[in-house]
């Protein structure tokens, strides 16, 4: 997230260097920001049948789907995360997971932190954050995850890597 003014003060920030990096710094209260992108937890869940869960969110995309994602709130671990956004989107419960790779998304300045979930199959929730939800073979998610503009699919080609 990159600041323009002071969240404390409201000040507009100066240009300063911390060290090697670029920072900027309030000139009233002297608090110091840096470049520092959100942190958004990317899951890829797969049931016991080895079904891979896959979401449309048509503001993301009206005929492509992705994987769950969903922003880090304060006093929560990563793992927490994990399990909130999967049981929020789908209705799923976590029953374990497993870190995968993180990825820099540059056009929202997020720092993905990608994870499969492993879940027992259960009815999915309803969800104002979803349009629609559905299990697929893992033959078929090449055929139907969003690649343009989205992480969604690298997550899924990585992931592959451990689900083979």
């Amino acid at each position: 997230m990159i600041f323009k003014y002071c969240a404390e003060c409201g000040h507009k920030l100066e240009d300063i260097k911390c060290g090697d990096d670029d920072c900027k710094i309030c000139p009233s209260c002297k608090k110091i920001y840096g470049s520092n992108p959100l942190p958004v937890v990317e899951v890829l869940v797969v049931n016991e049948f080895n079904e891979i869960l896959l979401l449309k969110q048509n503001y993301i995309s009206e005929d492509k789907w992705t994987v769950i994602s969903g922003y880090m709130i304060d006093g929560e671990t990563i793992e927490d995360a994990v399990a909130r956004e999967v049981k929020e989107e789908t209705g799923q419960d976590v029953i374990r997971c497993k870190y995968i790779s993180s990825y820099y998304f540059a056009p929202k300045q997020l720092i993905m932190i990608g994870f499969i979930a492993y879940v027992k199959k259960s009815q999915f929730c309803n969800s104002d954050e979803v349009d629609d939800i559905r299990w697929y073979k893992m033959d078929d998610v090449n055929d139907v995850i969003a690649r343009e503009n989205n992480c969604s699919g690298m997550h899924w080609d990585k992931c592959r890597e451990f689900l083979n």
